[in-house]
């Protein structure tokens, strides 16, 4: 049988030469596994977390006391994915330190992607530990990321995540 090499090869869906350990604001959006409706639920356009997403929180939260260099902004936990904003900023109390683009594509300590691979395996081991069921999936691969470039930006997605509740039912992840 014939090996198909890019068959199995993903490509990274990050920006290019961008350095995701450097200082900055950064949007993520992580979906569920197969979009199943198990963090909370809608009810008169607020969100009300089911026990999953009550961890989903927890575990949130705690990433600014892990890791003192993130702050958090915005969040919502959907009933099918989780919105949040976070900055990351190593430089609390130093000088300004410059980082140039790299074409490293290891997941590097204090990047968006060790931040969020933390994250994303905590909620699960939690949740899976709860259940009894080790190894079950609870997130799709991978994650979407926007980086926050200016204020306008900023307050354009603070707006989109407060206002996700509203439009649940207008939302490209919903399900009955």
């Amino acid at each position: 049988m014939k090996h198909e090499t890019n068959k199995h090869h993903r490509r990274s869906i990050r920006l290019k030469e961008y350095d995701y350990t450097q200082n900055g604001a950064y949007y993520v959006t992580i979906c569920t596994q197969d979009k199943k409706c198990v963090l909370s639920n809608i009810v008169n356009e607020k969100t009300i977390l089911t026990n999953y997403g009550k961890i989903v929180e927890e575990e949130w939260l705690k990433t600014k006391s892990i890791r003192p260099y993130v702050d958090l902004d915005y969040y919502v936990i959907m009933p099918n994915h989780f919105h949040g904003i976070l900055f990351i900023n190593k430089n609390k109390g130093k000088g300004v330190k410059l980082h140039a683009p790299t074409n490293n594509f290891k997941l590097q300590p204090h990047s968006l992607g060790s931040i969020m691979r933390g994250f994303k395996s905590s909620v699960t081991s939690r949740i899976n530990k709860t259940q009894n069921t080790p190894g079950r999936k609870l997130w799709q691969r991978n994650y979407y990321e926007h980086i926050i470039r200016n204020d306008d930006d900023l307050n354009r997605v603070r707006e989109y995540i407060k206002n996700n509740p509203i439009k649940w039912s207008m939302d490209k992840n919903y399900r009955k």
